[in-house]
């Protein structure tokens, strides 16, 4: 009796996957629990867990869209394969290979034995094998020995004459592949079907542009005080806790020290309501292999930087491993990305809906300022804050990102409270 594998049930809002990819072939027995597929829903990747061990057949091919409940692959009633009838027939075979082995070289024997059953133009073993590897045809050497067969004495002195002769009589097969070739600046084109998680982006960013009055503020930070406390600590810091020191758990700690001070950033409109949190969940933007994807740290706000670079570290595995659950991408309050690391100098992030706002991080240029009326090199980054206008105000969004400066510029700040 067979037992049916059906998509099954990832939540409320996904009515429909993808199937990426099979984990097993057809036929193959697997074990109960044992994942067969990879499933991918507009949100997340999944794993798809056989439900008995048995035989696997095949219905659902690579790239099919399913719906919620659809027939994937059922399983058959079968024993796991033992290997005995493998073995069983090895020996069988065994003695008919030692029959045709031994065959051969008396066939080799006899030939080797009597040196006179080669005709004229005939090349001994030896011979052969010179005239193979020089590239000469035996029939254009004559041969000294016994009834003009070909010695090695002969394969050795005869001259590649007919080789050098060769390519001239060659020149029409060369012509007709040049023409066949691609040449330089050719046109090609490749089709590719959207993802379901591309699709949902795609989505998303369309509606956030469309339906939320977008605005983008700027600042800029002095890194050298995170730099300078980072390279004198990060040694110690990643010995006692086992993780590295980075820029992430700064900004993370200033995003959400600022937010208390200013909560209608942390804040959401649904319906006629606008919902403010008394937490930060802190969504970090990370580039995965199928897209952007943004899981959350719960409860940032009450986190070390230890305890938010730990998170950073498990998060970003999971994604580039296309392991994240929904649970972890789903709930976010404030968003956070980070363009610097690709080199990015400035930009306008887009809202990650429902939130309300969004810090774009950049890259760290050595630039000439002004400080105490010295013109002096500093490692500094330009900050974007997008916002939505219909609940932010501009004196919130800008005193938001003033104070995130200013943690960032003086983070002993971070560790007072000031």
């Amino acid at each position: 009796m067979s037992l049916e594998i059906k998509v099954p049930t990832v939540g409320e809002s996904i009515t429909e996957v993808t199937l990426s990819q099979w984990l097993k072939q057809d036929g193959d027995y697997v074990e109960m629990d044992e994942n067969i597929a990879e499933l991918e829903s507009d949100k997340a990747t999944f794993e798809l867990p056989a439900e008995k061990a048995g035989i696997l057949r095949i219905i659902a091919q690579e790239g099919d869209t399913l719906e919620i409940g659809a027939v994937v692959c059922t399983i058959e009633e079968g024993g796991a394969p033992t290997g005995d009838s493998a073995p069983a027939a090895a020996p069988a075979a065994a003695p008919a290979a030692e029959a045709s082995s031994t065959a051969a070289p008396a066939a080799v024997a006899s030939k080797d034995e009597d040196p006179d059953s080669y005709a004229a133009g005939t090349a001994s073993p030896a011979a052969a094998k010179i005239l193979r590897e020089k590239g000469i045809d035996p029939s254009t050497i004559k041969g000294t020995g016994k009834d003009g067969r070909i010695t090695k004495e002969d394969a050795e002195k005869a001259q590649p004459v007919a080789k050098a002769a060769a390519p001239a009589a060659k020149p029409a097969a060369p012509a007709a592949t040049t023409t066949a070739a691609p040449v330089a600046g050719s046109r090609n084109e490749r089709r590719e079907k959207l993802s379901s998680l591309r699709k949902t982006i795609a989505k998303r960013l369309v509606a956030v542009k469309n339906e939320t009055a977008m605005l983008t503020t700027f600042n800029e930070v002095n890194m050298q005080p995170i730099m300078d406390l980072r390279a004198k600590y990060k040694d110690t810091f990643k010995e006692k806790f086992g993780i590295g020191l980075g820029f992430m758990s700064f900004f993370t700690k200033a995003v959400t020290t600022a937010l208390a001070e200013w909560p209608a950033v942390n804040a959401r409109i649904e319906e006629n309501e606008i919902v403010y949190s008394d937490f930060a969940d802190v969504s970090i933007a990370v580039s995965a292999p199928k897209g952007l994807v943004v899981p959350v740290i719960r409860n940032a706000e009450s986190m070390s930087l230890e305890q938010i670079e730990k998170a950073i570290a498990t998060l970003a595995g999971k994604a580039r491993d296309n392991k994240l659950t929904i649970d972890e991408m789903t709930g976010g309050t404030f968003t956070i990305t980070n363009g610097g690391v690709f080199g990015s100098m400035m930009s306008t992030p887009i809202i990650n809906a429902p939130q309300s706002a969004i810090l774009g991080m950049h890259n760290i240029i050595q630039r000439p300022i002004a400080e105490n009326g010295q013109v002096v090199i500093r490692p500094m980054m330009y900050i974007a804050l997008s916002y939505d206008h219909r609940i932010i105000d501009g004196r919130e969004s800008v005193s938001f990102l003033v104070r995130v400066k200013q943690l960032l510029e003086d983070p002993a700040r971070l560790l007072l409270g000031v």
